[in-house]
């Protein structure tokens, strides 16, 4: 796939002058966490918005969740919607202490990058956040929130750094191989889809533009045969019917599609006819599961799974190897930029064949098994086991024989690994969006290893740790990779070693 490039390289902002610039923004324009910020003097405290009030407003750039951000005497406004260099009137909504939230009233002036999002419910779901904003420019945003964080959270000058142009999709849509629709039901039909926007109200998705066609055909197909089986739908206030999500995922090499039906309770009624509508209808679902979650939660799945049809697992492909995908198994949900990702991982790590690797926060081993062929040896652990069963299948069903995988944290085994003699040359870490513990940052720094490898899904979060690790590390470059088109997330792979090295 080729890269889509988010307007200026790297080089070419420099001969701007537009990265000397963006330490003169630091003080204002790089607010961009509402949960962290400063105290207020008391002087701009008497300034405050009231609810209800409007204002003029420039947006100066995006935040970490895809809204505009503008000052307004001093204050970070942050509006949903706006797109930066846009001049709006904005409606407060809500007021704290150190920022306001507003909405939208009147654009006066638009950016130039402003288009028509393509999905019917955009604006209602909530699903995107940045579907009104050109795909070439969301690139370069993206780009730019990264540049952010480092503003906020590190010591390091920007134009020292090099933070590459964010890798993007050549045909960003219908990228998601993993669906998961919450089920309800009207006076007239039964609905599949997500709350809205700070609402309770279920947005009915039929055609999501996002996720992989196969998915949104089967979850549509499997609506309107509980319509027509009249199976009871359930109803979260009173907590009673049966039927509350509907989740299909797609093998986009195999073609093969696993459906799972989340059920308040075991008993399916007319089992044996949904079963036989859905097999007539729908031949590629290779998979019937039923998964029972009688809690009262936000989790999707509970703890007990029933295999109802097929196979249990559904097959998919990244690279050279094969995944076997069982229903609460965890795996990347955009395979395409996956590949893009892993390799980028493996350019970071600098192998040449001799290097003892260690897989931090391992997971099910992709990234491990990724690199194993380019390695002397790699060991990886992770705190769920059932994480570490499925690392350790994948490696025998590829035959890789120099990964071992066990259960616990990296701050444990390390030492002890040290201790048996062995230490590894490279760290491979890729933690959830809290970031890594600092346990396990405290062991690394102490350890020593000559390169390190940072996979991160939190922009903000990534910027603390590597700002803790240069100490002893140099950053050698930073690689955004956009995973999620239209959404305000981004990824990014850095590439460190050792200063003394």
């Amino acid at each position: 796939m080729a890269k889509q490039k988010p307007g200026k390289s790297r080089d070419q902002i420099k001969n701007s002058n537009q990265i000397s610039s963006l330490s003169k923004r630091k003080s204002q324009d790089s607010i961009i966490d509402r949960k962290q910020k400063p105290p207020i003097p008391n002087e701009q405290k008497q300034a405050q918005l009231q609810v209800g009030q409007q204002f003029p407003l420039t947006i100066k750039r995006l935040g970490i969740n895809g809204e505009g951000v503008g000052f307004f005497k001093k204050q970070a406004v942050f509006v949903p919607g706006a797109l930066p260099g846009e001049v709006i009137v904005a409606e407060a909504t809500k007021v704290n202490n150190n920022f306001t939230e507003a909405k939208i009233k009147k654009i006066r002036e638009k950016s130039p990058h402003r288009v028509a999002p393509p999905c019917p419910v955009y604006e209602e779901c909530g699903g995107c956040q940045l579907q009104h904003l050109d795909y070439r420019e969301q690139l370069r945003e993206k780009w730019d929130i990264v540049v952010q964080a480092f503003e906020r959270h590190t010591k390091f000058k920007i134009e020292d750094l090099d933070i590459r142009e964010t890798i993007g999709m050549e045909h960003p849509w219908g990228y998601r191989n993993k669906s998961q629709l919450q089920v309800g039901r009207n006076d007239r039909k039964v609905l599949a889809g997500l709350y809205g926007i700070n609402s309770h109200k279920l947005v009915d998705i039929s055609n999501c533009m996002i996720q992989h066609p196969s998915t949104n055909k089967t979850t549509q197909v499997v609506k309107q045969i509980l319509e027509e089986l009249n199976i009871p739908i359930y109803n979260e206030r009173k907590r009673t019917g049966l039927v509350r999500t509907i989740v299909t995922r797609v093998g986009f090499q195999s073609g093969q599609i696993q459906l799972v039906l989340v059920t308040a309770k075991r008993e399916l009624p007319k089992m044996d006819k949904l079963i036989a509508e859905i097999k007539k209808r729908l031949p590629d679902v290779h998979s019937i599961i039923q998964n029972i979650n009688g809690e009262k939660t936000s989790l999707v799945f509970g703890n007990e799974t029933i295999h109802l049809e097929g196979e249990e697992v559904i097959q998919e492909t990244l690279g050279d190897f094969s995944f076997e995908l069982s229903a609460r198994a965890f795996f990347q949900l955009n395979p395409i930029q996956t590949v893009k990702l892993y390799d980028e991982v493996k350019k970071a790590a600098g192998l040449t064949g001799c290097e003892k690797i260690v897989d931090a926060y391992c997971g099910v081993g992709t990234i491990g098994l990724w690199l194993a062929k380019g390695a002397a040896e790699i060991r990886g652990m992770d705190t769920i086991g059932e994480s570490i069963e499925d690392a350790r299948e994948n490696a025998a069903r590829h035959h890789i024989e120099n990964a071992t995988y066990v259960v616990g944290k990296a701050e444990y085994w390390l030492p002890k690994w040290e201790k048996e003699g062995w230490k590894p040359d490279v760290i491979i870490v890729d933690p959830p969006r809290t970031g890594c513990d600092q346990k396990f940052l405290e062991t690394v720094l102490r350890l020593k290893p000559k390169r390190m490898v940072y996979v991160s899904c939190n922009p903000s979060t990534l910027a603390k740790d590597i700002q803790f690790l240069s100490k002893v590390y140099k950053v050698n470059y930073i690689q955004p990779v956009d995973m999620f088109p239209h959404t305000s997330h981004v990824e990014c792979v850095i590439g460190m070693q050792r200063k003394d090295t």
